[in-house]
C-alpha cells in the first residue's frame, strides 16, 4: 500500500498570489466583482467591492491632503523663523562697538525668537574684554563641556552650571545650549563660548528636536563674536 504525502492546505496568501497573477480571471468572472460585499469600516453596512474600493481611494487621497497639507504647515513655520534668523543676523551687522555686541546678540535673539531667558558667555577673549561681564564666571568644566557638544544640546533642566548664567535659573525648565567654535558648530576647533537659551515651558526646547536652526544662529554667533578673540 503508497503511503500518499498530505498536500498542504491552500491559504489565502496562495489565493492572493495567484489572483495577482491572473488578473483575466476577473474579465471570465465579472459577475463577482458586483456580487462580492464587504464590510464598510464607515458603518456596519455590507458594500460592493467597488465601492469598497473607492473607499479605499477616498482615504488615500484625505491622508494624502493632510500631509500636504502638514508640509505646506511646516514650510510657512520654516519661512517665519528664517525671516527671523536674518533680522537677528542683520542686527549684529549693524553694531559699532565690539564691546556692545554680545549685549546686543543676547537682546535681540530674545525679541526675535520669542526666548524668556537668553545667557552668553565667551572666553579667551581679549585683554581688552576680559574684566566684561560676558567674559566672567566659566569654569573649566564649563568650557571642556561645551566643546564636548558636537551640536546644539536640547532637553530639561538638570545639574547644568550654565544654568547659573540665567537671570532667573530658578524659573528655567528646559534648555538649549549651543556651543560656540570657529567654523562648523560639529567642527573640531574648542569651543570659545556658549549660548544659554531657556524656558519655562517643558516642551520648548525639548530632547530629540531639530537642530538646524539652532545651528545656524550657533555659526552666525560665532562668526560675530570673533571680534573679541585676540588678533
Amino acid at each position: 500500500m503508497v503511503n500518499e504525502e498530505p498536500m498542504n492546505p491552500i491559504t489565502e496568501d496562495d489565493i492572493a498570489n495567484w489572483l495577482a497573477n491572473n488578473p483575466a480571471f476577473f474579465e471570465r468572472h465579472a459577475q463577482l466583482l458586483a456580487s462580492v460585499q464587504l464590510t464598510s469600516p464607515h458603518g456596519n453596512r455590507a458594500v460592493s467591492l467597488q465601492e469598497r474600493q473607492a473607499e479605499m481611494l477616498r482615504d488615500k487621497i484625505k491622508a494624502l491632503e493632510h500631509r500636504i497639507m502638514d508640509m505646506v504647515r511646516h514650510g510657512n513655520e520654516n519661512m517665519v523663523i528664517s525671516e527671523r534668523v536674518h533680522r537677528w543676523a542683520r542686527s549684529l551687522l549693524l553694531v559699532t562697538s565690539s564691546r556692545a555686541l554680545p549685549a546686543t546678540l543676547v537682546a535681540e535673539l530674545q525679541a526675535q525668537f520669542m526666548v524668556p531667558q537668553v545667557a552668553l558667555k565667551v572666553w579667551d577673549v581679549d585683554e581688552r574684554y576680559r574684566e566684561e561681564p560676558f567674559a566672567q564666571g566659566v569654569s573649566e568644566d564649563a568650557r571642556a563641556f561645551a566643546t564636548s557638544l558636537q551640536q546644539p544640546y536640547c532637553g530639561i533642566v538638570s545639574g547644568i552650571e550654565a544654568v547659573g548664567w540665567l537671570d532667573q535659573p530658578e524659573t528655567a525648565v528646559s534648555l538649549a545650549l549651543v556651543p560656540l567654535r570657529a567654523g562648523a558648530v560639529n567642527g573640531v576647533a574648542p569651543a570659545f563660548g556658549m549660548l544659554v537659551l531657556a524656558s519655562p515651558d517643558a516642551q520648548r526646547f525639548q530632547s530629540g528636536m531639530a537642530t538646524d536652526f539652532l545651528e545656524r544662529i550657533a555659526e552666525i554667533a560665532s562668526a560675530a563674536l570673533s571680534r573679541l578673540r585676540p588678533r
